[in-house]
């Protein structure tokens, strides 16, 4: 199996903040690994260095496989927001761009020479196709509208866009930093897909433990600035993790009882240290450096107290909400009650944000009624992330909300406390917030919500930039939540662990009800698609088998059928003269653009059409 990438001895440090180390490993053809670590540790940058964005320090090298192509997939995609989405992916199209470019300028130019030959790199990179390549991946994606501009467009559509690029860039090697971020459930469930019968080799950050365990067959971890590697899914990867921590403290309580014998040694000949003895003493320092490892990992602690509820949470009753010529809600009615534990679910830009905004009172309805308790404290978790001041520091932040937090056993504690339990260090209090990754970012984003001691938590996409250890202590946190949850997510994992019914979005303003959580929908979804399927088969008349006549020879065509034969020569007489007109038209070089696309559109119908003929004039002849 070939080695698509050697990577040695690359390190990454920020002021004194060291990520990682000497990091060295290879990656095979064909490997599709998730790379896993907290909030913070150099996820991103690993991924940043190896697609060549960013630069590892102290040197070190990454060798990709020669003439492999790499495709990298950002958290961020930049692009220009007065491009249309077509002009956006067809700029990242780095392998035809010139090649059409140069076609473009060598009919502007009249050089018949140079024409010939951009006609020839055409040809060679398949550069005619390049409109319906481009039409088809979008598509596939969902986006209809390629004319919209990419400024105009939502945090999933966009999403989607800088998707669409990196799929057409063919690579073998995808470096995608998490995926499915922003997107609705229906499009991660169509790139599981696409990742898993795709023969790339690939390398991604994701939090999304459904589409890990689908996805990727190894797992690196970075661990205390090391890199480990699992073969197996994130749940094979569990289990071999504690056993490699089971021996490290095997080795290190083994390491701490040779040292307490070297000790003796150390304090009691202190007069025998002989030039003999040297080694003894070196031996005796590295000693002490392993037995003074701790494995003790730091986990988020959220012990938040949450304030009385009364009975009465939010009544919503023949409630309406449009948006121009779009309906949100159509009489929408509900009692939220306490305890309850609602999902939302539902494609992008069918209202799932704004019906969260109205329910935390950001909007108000064209008409209906909703009311809210009198007791209600709501903790509004957004998309949009943390609000703070230029050149804010995380502690300024805190004690802008509270200078002490109620526990949930009616203690207090001090804003500072409750950074360290949220995994900020003393050290890092006087950090600015902007310099903070944004995993961090959203860490400290939830800490805010929650020391206002909410009754009732809204939260819009709460797992996006969470790394896996935060995610799952704030599973085990909303699980024991005696409040109210409404809750935005595509984390198919945390909507099971989270909600026992769920909000479907069906579109104009419909919504239904649906007990239970996420994969018992898709089972719903799944039996009655296929009971409709089967009622539709059992409602299709069979069509009559003909009857096999034991006459060998060759029966006559009917009078009807001699006519449909002699059009069908008439019609493939036409058809490949048209084609056969089109590709001398392109195969000159004068065509505009435009004229250029459509003839190739043309072509292509053509030859769909061609064969369908050419088949039933051949069960006629038969």
């Amino acid at each position: 199996m070939a080695s698509y990438l050697q990577v040695e001895n690359i390190s990454k440090s920020y002021g004194d903040r060291t990520l990682f180390s000497d990091i060295s490993f290879n990656i095979n053809e064909g490997d599709k690994i998730a790379l896993v670590a907290p909030n913070g540790t150099g996820k991103s940058s690993l991924l940043k260095i190896l697609a060549g964005v960013e630069h590892s320090d102290r040197g070190g090298e990454v060798k990709f496989m020669k003439d492999i192509r790499v495709a990298f997939l950002d958290q961020n995609m930049v692009f220009d927001p007065k491009r249309t989405i077509f002009e956006e992916v067809y700029s990242h199209m780095s392998d035809l761009t010139p090649a059409i470019r140069e076609y473009e300028l060598a009919v502007a130019s009249g050089d018949t020479a140079r024409l010939e030959r951009a006609i020839a790199a055409m040809d060679a990179s398949d550069g005619w196709s390049v409109e319906q390549n481009i039409r088809q991946v979008l598509s596939s994606l969902k986006i209809e509208r390629t004319d919209q501009l990419m400024g105009e467009l939502s945090g999933g559509e966009a999403k989607r866009v800088a998707l669409a690029c990196m799929m057409l860039q063919n690579a073998e090697f995808l470096i995608m930093d998490e995926p499915t971020n922003h997107l609705d459930i229906d499009i991660i469930e169509y790139l599981e897909g696409y990742l898993q019968r795709s023969r790339c080799t690939l390398l991604m950050v994701t939090h999304d433990r459904y589409f890990l365990d689908r996805v990727c067959n190894t797992i690196m971890e970075i661990d205390r600035g090391k890199l480990y590697t699992y073969r197996g899914n994130y749940t094979e990867y569990l289990e071999k993790r504690e056993e490699r921590y089971l021996n490290m403290q095997a080795e290190i309580d083994k390491s701490r009882n040779l040292l307490r014998r070297e000790l003796e040694w150390i304090r009691s000949t202190p007069q025998a240290r002989t030039g003999k003895a040297r080694y003894r003493i070196n031996a005796f320092y590295d000693l002490m450096d392993k037995a003074s490892v701790s494995l003790r990992t730091d986990n988020v602690e959220i012990n938040v107290g949450q304030a009385r509820l009364g009975r009465k949470i939010i009544d919503c009753t023949d409630v309406d909400l449009r948006f121009g010529e779009r309906r949100m809600l159509d009489k929408f009615s509900y009692k939220f009650t306490r305890g309850e534990r609602i999902g939302i679910v539902g494609r992008n830009g069918v209202g799932k944000s704004t019906f969260l905004n109205l329910m935390s009172g950001g909007l108000e309805p064209d008409s209906g009624v909703v009311e809210r308790g009198e007791t209600l404290q709501i903790g509004y978790y957004t998309q949009r992330g943390i609000s703070f001041k230029a050149g804010q520091t995380i502690l300024e932040c805190v004690q802008d909300i509270a200078e002490v937090t109620r526990t949930a056993d009616g203690s207090t504690i001090s804003a500072t406390t409750m950074l360290n339990r949220f995994l900020f260090p003393h050290e890092s209090f006087n950090k600015r917030i902007d310099i903070l990754s944004g995993g961090e970012q959203r860490r400290l984003y939830l800490l805010t919500v929650l020391m206002r001691n909410p009754n009732m938590l809204i939260l819009d996409e709460p797992t996006n930039d969470l790394d896996i250890m935060t995610l799952n202590v704030l599973e085990e946190y909303l699980r024991e939540f005696k409040g109210s949850l409404l809750i935005v997510s595509h984390d198919r994992y945390f909507l099971d662990k989270t909600v026992d019914h769920l909000f479907v979005f069906e579109g104009d303003g419909r919504i239904k009800d649906f007990v239970g959580g996420y994969s018992e929908y898709r089972e719903y979804i799944k039996e009655k698609e296929d009971a409709e399927r089967s009622e539709q088969r059992a409602s299709t008349p069979a069509k009559p088998q003909p009857q096999r006549s034991h006459d060998t020879s060759k029966r006559k065509l009917s009078y009807k059928e001699q006519k449909e034969l002699e059009q069908l020569e008439s019609d493939l007489e036409a058809l490949n003269s048209e084609k056969a007109s089109l590709e001398a038209e392109l195969s000159l070089g004068t065509l505009a653009f435009d004229r250029l696309t459509e003839a190739s559109k043309r072509i292509e119908e053509i030859i769909a059409s061609i064969d369908e003929k050419e088949f039933r004039w051949l069960e006629l002849n038969e």
